[in-house]
């Protein structure tokens, strides 16, 4: 069997095997192998050109991915304020020393900005942030 093609093989077998395996490394190592299996199928080189361009190759795969990588926004899962501010509410009545508001089927402690003052009754309030476990709600 042709050296190049043993590459590519071994390369399809790492892309295959990096669908089994979490992470996502074995595909720079599999295309590197790909790439390396099409340069020894275009010209012969000895065994220390082809190892060079399997590292170059490599190299740059994972330095492509990691520049990618960076400009990425980061993730906000599960903290509070990802799907919170914004959100509209209903302001419960006190009922001790904490203001509560309502929203969906949640309850949640809350204070209201400095320059309001609490109210009687119950009244919509729109979630302005979070500060830790406490929603900043204004009324609307």
């Amino acid at each position: 069997m042709e050296p190049g093609l043993i590459w590519i093989l071994a390369g399809l077998l790492l892309l295959a095997a990096e669908l089994a395996l979490p992470g996502i490394f074995l595909v720079w190592v599999g295309l590197a192998a790909i790439g390396t299996g099409i340069v020894v199928l275009a010209a012969l080189p000895p065994f220390e050109a082809v190892v060079a361009v399997f590292i170059a190759l490599l190299a740059g795969g994972i330095t492509l991915s990691l520049r990618l990588k960076g400009r990425r926004p980061p993730v906000r899962v599960n903290t509070p304020d990802a799907g919170l501010v914004g959100r509209h509410g209903m302001l419960l009545p006190m009922d001790g020393a904490e203001l509560r508001v309502r929203i969906g089927d949640s309850d949640w402690p809350a204070r209201l900005p400095r320059d309001v003052k609490v109210p009687d009754a119950p009244m919509r309030v729109r979630v302005e942030g979070v500060e830790g476990t406490v929603l900043v709600v204004r009324p609307l």
